[in-house]
């Protein structure tokens, strides 16, 4: 799963798509990446939380039997990556379970915890059951700005001490921000800190206001915040050994096409993996999310039920929800995301469009950029 930082001769070329259309994704093959939320149940209270995740319990949790059920399902569908992810993932007593159990039907197994729980013993037992990389997030440089953001002190510590275990039992490990005015200053720091610790990546997310983001919307950063950084992260690709990827943020995928263009150079990117430079918003298109209930949505962030897999089987889902079929054909888009030149590379962020407007096929609203259709 671990991929060199840049470039390949077997990548796919990136061009400012401007032919109208639907998405390469054919409609008979599966997602590249499922985020599952195999359990609700946090020990943590994070600002930021789309699912608002709490000690729980939670009902309707799928069972191990339904659970095991789901992987096989997914496994129909090809070898997309699984995101095991909450909640806090190590609270199900059956997680190894179906770790193992997927990584034996051919799936690339990851996860999603906090690093808090990570023990010794708890980061050979990920890597016993086959987990290819774990995702930590750290949303501050310091304890102060990190369990601010966790709403549980010590959260900081507990994740370094996590991230120290992982790389003893020799388990990649990459470093996920969600950045808000809170921690947009610390970026950087959070970056270098990352590569310090020995993380093969850095992810970003801008924030959705969705679950508890919603009381933190105020605190999300401007469109001309978003647009300097997401060129200060294109900047960082020639300076750090970190793979990068920005996520909830699909304007990044037009800025790498601007930024290429300037800088008169031909780039390809790597089309595979966690780190796969592809496009901006893929739910629904290459992702989807499958919720603690079993319920399929285009991402954690936009909650739209395009089905259950307690009712229909998960490839009938993706392959027929009629939310997903939308989602593939980008000449539905509205607004200045319809006749944008980068429609096929960005795509904007549908779960923004669906905050703001209640249309998932909204333009979206934190973009400065203006098409040279309307320009």
């Amino acid at each position: 799963m671990k991929e060199t930082n840049g470039m390949t001769a077997n990548s796919h070329h990136l061009s400012a798509g401007h032919d109208p259309g639907k998405a390469h994704q054919d409609m008979g093959s599966g997602p590249r990446l499922v985020a599952w939320e195999i359990t609700r149940n946090c020990n943590l209270a994070c600002v930021h939380c789309r699912a608002s995740a709490t000690s729980g319990p939670y009902s309707g949790e799928l069972d191990t039997d339904a659970a095991l059920t789901l992987v096989n399902q997914i496994a129909r569908t090809g070898s997309p990556i699984v995101i095991l992810t909450g909640g806090e993932p190590l609270l199900r007593k059956d997680i190894f379970e179906i770790a193992a159990y997927g990584t034996k039907k051919g799936l690339r197994m990851v996860m999603a915890p906090n690093g808090t729980l990570v023990t010794e013993e708890i980061a050979r037992k990920l890597s016993d059951s086959g987990i290819k990389r774990v995702s930590i997030s750290l949303d501050g440089a310091s304890a102060e700005t990190h369990d601010r953001f966790r709403g549980v002190e010590g959260a900081f510590q507990g994740a370094l001490r996590g991230i120290r275990h992982i790389r003893s039992a020799g388990i990649e490990f990459q470093i996920n921000t969600t950045i808000t005015q809170i921690n947009l200053d610390q970026i950087p720091k959070i970056q270098d800190l990352a590569v310090e610790l020995g993380a093969v990546a850095h992810h970003i997310f801008l924030l959705v206001p969705t679950g508890r983001g919603k009381y933190i919307v105020d605190r999300a950063i401007s469109a001309d915040q978003y647009e300097s950084t997401l060129n200060w992260f294109y900047d960082q690709r020639s300076r750090t050994p970190l793979q990068l990827k920005a996520t909830c943020a699909p304007h990044y995928y037009r800025i790498l096409r601007q930024r290429a263009k300037q800088d008169g150079i031909s780039v390809t990117f790597q089309t595979h993996g966690l780190d796969a430079v592809t496009r901006g918003c893929l739910g629904g298109v290459g992702f989807c999310f499958i919720s603690h209930q079993g319920i399929v949505q285009p991402c954690g962030f936009l909650n739209l039920n395009c089905g259950d897999v307690t009712k229909n089987p998960f490839p009938e889902i993706w392959n027929h929800s009629e939310i997903f079929l939308s989602l593939r054909d980008f000449g539905k888009l509205k607004g200045k995301c319809g006749v944008c030149e980068y429609r096929k590379v960005c795509g904007g962020c549908r779960a923004r469009a669906f905050e703001a407007t209640g249309d998932y096929l909204a333009e979206e609203p934190l973009c400065n950029y203006l098409p040279r259709s309307l320009s």
